[in-house]
C-alpha cells in the first residue's frame, strides 16, 4: 500500500533549495498517478495481496529523474542505503525493495499503455486552472537523443531490372499510373508528403508515428553534419510560462516538419483558443504547416526558406512591394475579415520627386491567399514579427533543461516503446517541477502582500 500524502506545513522558498523530502513532496503533489496505479489493480480481491508497492515504485522512478540517478541499479542501491529517501518515495518499513526485474516488468506494462500521456495532459489542465498558463504563444522545435539499442546494419539492396528506355505505350502508362497511385495511398502517413496530414485525425497521427531507433542527421552551428542513432523529441512549449503543452517522440530519421501538424492538432483538440501565434525555425517552412496554423487561427512566424528561388522583381527580401526607385513599402496592418495585408508608402516618398507621379502608388493590399508562405500575419520584416520570433528561444531553453537537468539523454531502456515512456516521464517531471515552482512563487507573493 502507498502512503497517503499531505501538504507540507513548512515554508517553501525555492524548489531546488529545499531539503529533498520537501522537494519531492512539492513535485509529487502535482501528479495524479491513479491512472497508472489502475494498471496494477488485481482483477478481484480473492487470493494473496500484491507483494510490491507499485505506487512507491512509480514515485521512485520520478525521484530518479529529480535526483539524476543514472541507472535502476543505482536507484535500488539508494533505496537500500537511504531510509529517508525510501520513505520519501512511499515505501513502508515492511515493504521489500523491488529488484531490477520487477522494475523492468513494471516499465513494460506502463509502456504498453497511454496513461503517462494522459497524466501529462491532466497536469497541463491543472496548470491552466490555477492560472499559470494564460494567453500566450506556442514555440515548436525538435531535439535529438541517442538510443541504448545498437545500430543495425542496413540490408543490401537487391538489384533491380533496368528500366526500358523511351516512353511507355498509352495503355501501359495508364496502368502504371494506377499502380503508382495505389502504392502511394498504401504507404504509412509519415512516409507521405506533409500535406496528407491535414486530412488525418490527431489520434491517427499520434498513434502511427514511427518510434523505433533510426539514424538521424542534422547540421551543427558550423554547418557540419552530426549523425546519431536514436530518436527525436518534438516539443510544443508555451513561450512565457514555458510549460511543455504537447510532446511526441519519433525515430531520429523523421523530418522535423512532419511532427508539427500532429502537435498543433493536439493543442487545438485539448487547448483551443488559448494561444495567439505558432513560432518555428526555418526547418518548418512548409505550406501545409501554414495552412494548419491558419485553420487554427494562429499567426505563423516561420523564417522563409528559399529553395533555389531567384529574386522577385518588384518586391524586397521580405516580399513587400517596392516603388520605381526600389524603396520598400511599409507594412501597415492586417485585415482579419478579408485576410489582407496593407502596405503604405516608403519614408523616402516624402522627399521623392516622383511622389505625385502616376507610377507612385499610395498603398498596396495583398491577400494572404496569394502565397500563404510569403504573406503572413504579421508581415515578414515587421517589428511585430521580429518580437514574436525572439520568443522561440523558450523551446530551445526547455530542450536544454531536459538534457542537462532531467536526463533526457540518459535512455537506459531498449525498444521504442520503453524509450517513449522515458521521454514522457522526463517531460512529465519537468512540467511537475515547473508547476511546483509556480505554486511556491505564488505562495511567496501572497505572503509578501499579507505582510505589506
Amino acid at each position: 500500500m502507498s502512503i497517503i500524502r499531505q501538504q507540507s506545513l513548512f515554508d517553501i522558498h525555492e524548489l531546488y533549495e529545499m531539503e529533498p523530502t520537501h522537494h519531492f513532496e512539492a513535485v509529487f503533489s502535482t501528479i495524479n498517478l491513479d491512472p497508472i496505479l489502475n494498471l496494477f489493480d488485481k482483477p478481484n480481491k480473492v487470493g494473496a495481496p500484491r507483494e510490491l508497492n507499485y505506487g512507491a515504485m512509480i514515485y521512485s522512478l520520478i525521484a530518479r529523474v529529480v535526483e539524476r540517478i543514472v541507472t535502476i541499479k543505482d536507484l535500488i542501491r539508494r533505496l537500500k542505503r537511504d531510509p529517508i529517501f525510501r520513505y520519501d518515495c512511499g515505501f513502508l518499513h515492511s515493504d521489500q525493495i523491488p529488484s531490477e526485474a520487477s522494475y523492468s516488468r513494471m516499465v513494460t506494462i506502463i509502456s504498453e499503455s497511454d496513461e503517462m500521456e494522459h497524466i501529462h495532459d491532466e497536469l497541463i489542465f491543472l496548470a491552466i486552472d490555477e492560472g499559470h498558463i494564460g494567453e500566450e504563444n506556442i514555440a515548436i522545435d525538435a531535439t535529438h537523443f541517442e538510443a541504448r539499442d545498437r545500430a543495425h546494419t542496413s540490408d543490401k539492396k537487391e538489384r533491380t531490372t533496368p528500366k526500358k528506355r523511351g516512353r511507355k505505350p498509352k495503355a501501359e502508362r495508364e496502368q502504371w499510373l494506377k499502380e503508382k497511385q495505389a502504392e502511394e495511398e498504401a504507404r504509412p502517413i509519415y512516409e507521405k508528403e506533409i500535406v496528407h496530414q491535414l486530412s488525418e485525425s490527431v489520434e491517427v497521427l499520434l498513434n502511427e508515428a514511427p518510434i523505433e531507433p533510426k539514424w538521424g542527421v542534422k547540421k551543427n552551428s558550423d554547418g557540419k553534419n552530426i549523425f546519431w542513432f536514436g530518436y527525436k523529441g518534438h516539443l510544443a512549449v508555451s513561450t512565457k510560462s514555458q510549460y511543455i503543452l504537447a510532446g511526441m517522440m519519433t525515430s531520429g530519421s523523421l523530418n522535423d516538419g512532419k511532427a508539427a501538424i500532429p502537435l498543433l492538432k493536439k493543442i487545438n483538440r485539448d487547448l483551443p483558443s488559448l494561444f495567439t501565434a505558432g513560432l518555428f525555425d526555418a526547418g518548418y517552412d512548409y505550406e501545409p504547416i501554414y495552412q494548419q496554423l491558419i485553420d487554427q487561427d494562429l499567426q505563423a512566424v516561420i523564417p522563409y526558406n528559399r529553395r533555389n528561388e531567384g529574386e522577385t522583381v518588384g518586391y524586397d527580401e521580405y516580399f513587400a512591394p517596392t516603388c520605381v526607385l526600389e524603396h520598400s513599402y511599409r507594412y501597415d496592418s492586417f485585415d482579419p475579415k478579408y485576410k489582407t495585408l496593407k502596405y503604405t508608402r516608403p519614408k523616402e516618398c516624402a522627399t521623392c520627386p516622383l511622389q505625385h507621379d502616376s507610377l507612385c502608388q499610395k498603398t498596396f493590399k495583398i491577400r494572404q491567399s496569394t502565397d500563404i508562405r510569403k504573406y503572413t500575419n504579421p508581415a515578414r520584416g515587421s517589428k511585430k514579427w521580429d518580437e514574436l520570433y525572439k520568443e522561440r528561444t523558450a523551446v530551445e531553453r526547455v530542450n536544454a533543461y531536459l538534457k542537462e537537468f532531467f536526463g533526457l539523454n540518459n535512455v537506459r531502456h531498449r525498444t521504442g516503446k520503453k524509450s517513449r515512456l522515458h521521454f514522457h516521464l522526463v517531460t512529465l517531471v519537468y512540467n511537475a517541477s515547473r508547476l511546483a515552482a509556480d505554486r511556491i512563487r505564488l505562495e511567496m507573493k501572497h505572503k509578501t502582500l499579507k505582510a505589506a
